[in-house]
């Protein structure tokens, strides 16, 4: 049974999702993939169960209806693999934003102590290519206002590519996680460092997507302002075991 499995959510990614999952399994360890795709009406799914027949057993799909939201896709990933028992568990774009390599630096991050490991945009300088200006400053100061906030020594609390170890799932509360967008992924991070595990950043190269269209909207940035005060709020009352 190999030990890595990779998540990724989908939603209308055929322009991307093939040459991602070629990529992966192109890669010097034995990864397994879990695509949750929200009911992409481009076909996305369709393109994945042909796929199947060239990678059996390795390359799983579940199917959900409709746009239910990033944070829950990840949820619902993170609790099938814990089932299935994987070590490091790990969550990306479809777009090749993240660098499928970096898997292996991500895992060897874990391999050397660390129970989660961030592919971090923001640890050393901020490595972003093809994004406006604008957008970088939103993401960079998202990470510092989530610094202050919270007060957690994170430089890219908003990254969605990161390796868990299963300890780390089986742990934290995943039903109590409740955010979708950017502030789902504050939150994985907050309520990990919480429990005391310990938490890496990894330095990255983030390139913005060149196929299909961003998922990011106003609304998504607009939860995570807000669900940051929230969430730190709540865990003055909320009571969390330790790792």
């Amino acid at each position: 049974m190999p030990d890595s499995i990779v998540i990724i959510p989908t939603y209308n990614e055929k322009e991307n999702i093939e040459r991602m999952i070629r990529k992966i399994f192109s890669l010097p360890h034995d990864f397994h993939l879990l695509i949750i795709d929200d009911g992409s009406p481009d076909g996305t799914a369709s393109i994945v169960k042909a796929l199947q027949l060239d990678y059996p057993g390795k390359l799983h799909i579940e199917e959900r209806s409709g746009k239910l939201g990033l944070g829950t896709a990840y949820i619902h990933g993170f609790k099938w693999a814990v089932k299935h028992q994987y070590d490091f568990i790990y969550e990306m774009d479809a777009d090749f934003s993240h660098n499928p390599d970096d898997l292996l630096r991500l895992r060897q991050a874990c391999v050397e102590g660390a129970d989660a490991a961030i592919g971090s945009r923001y640890i050393k300088g901020v490595n972003v290519v093809n994004w406006p200006m604008s957008r970088v400053l939103m993401s960079f100061f998202a990470s510092v206002y989530v610094r202050f906030i919270t007060g957690i020594d994170i430089q890219d609390s908003t990254a969605g590519f990161m390796c868990y170890r299963r300890k780390v799932l089986e742990t934290l509360n995943l039903d109590k996680i409740k955010f979708v967008g950017y502030a789902f992924q504050i939150e994985m991070k907050y309520t990990t460092i919480k429990h005391n595990f310990k938490v890496v950043e990894v330095p990255i190269i983030f390139t913005d997507r060149t196929a299909g269209t961003s998922k990011m909207s106003s609304g998504i940035f607009k939860e995570a302002f807000f669900g940051v005060i929230q969430m730190r709020i709540n865990s003055i009352f909320r009571k969390y075991p330790e790792g």
